[in-house]
């Protein structure tokens, strides 16, 4: 059973239940340790998929019921709600995070996915090592791109034609509003050219054409001050 704790507010929720020193001093970002919330014993990681100060959370499946109990009711006060899908890709898209088998997948490599960051070639020998250096040595024909739709009201679901012009530059891999952003948002890899702050294309959805322009990511805290808070 896993759960996600997220929110400013998660630290207070967490502390309430947990016997364990959940501060930032003893509980660091992309940390792990086992911890018991209420009576469950549990084993939380540090990390978050939605740009917000949070913790998964893992324990056995009997005891599922009893962790989400807990965390429920102790965070009644501090005005915890249960979120959905919707909302999770939402808050991902405004920090910047990809998605497995639509940002990423085989037919990428981390370099034009904006990955690079988690690749470490100078750390020894590893499958496909051999292969990234040569593609990092050729350099970027295309990057993943964060873009945003200048019509507010204009709405896209993904897998939609990139143009400029009459040239097809690429596909929209993942597309959500971003209600902290006030931002119609899309990813989607471009060629090298286009990937270029404040480029515009256009988005054909059915016979629409909507303008999107390449902007800087993430729009939500880009310098990470929440998650690490």
């Amino acid at each position: 059973c896993a759960l996600g704790l997220w929110g400013p507010k998660s630290r207070a929720v967490l502390q309430a239940v947990c016997e364990e020193d959940v501060s930032n001093e003893a509980f660091g970002y992309f940390t792990a340790q086992s911890i018991n919330i209420g009576p469950v014993p549990a084993f939380a990681l540090r990390v978050s998929y939605v740009g917000e100060l949070g913790w998964e959370i893992y324990t056995r499946s009997e005891y599922g019921l009893y962790l989400w109990d807990t965390l429920w009711n102790a965070g009644q006060e501090h005005g915890l709600i249960a979120g959905g899908l919707g909302a999770f890709d939402s808050l991902r898209l405004e920090k910047g995070y990809r998605l497995w088998g639509a940002d990423i997948h085989t037919e990428y490599n981390p370099y034009e996915a904006g990955l690079a960051w988690a690749v470490r070639l100078k750390k020894g020998d590893f499958l496909g090592r051999d292969a990234l250096l040569k593609i990092k040595a050729a350099g970027l024909s295309r990057k993943l791109c964060c873009l945003t739709l200048d019509d507010p009201q204009a709405v896209v679901l993904g897998k939609e034609p990139i143009l400029s012009g009459d040239q097809t530059l690429g596909y929209v891999s993942s597309a959500g509003y971003g209600y902290s952003v006030g931002k119609f948002i899309i990813y989607g890899y471009l060629p090298i050219d286009f990937a270029v702050e404040g480029t515009k294309v256009e988005v054909v959805y059915f016979d629409k054409r909507y303008t999107a322009t390449v902007t800087n990511e993430p729009l939500f805290d880009p310098d990470g001050d929440k998650v690490k808070a």
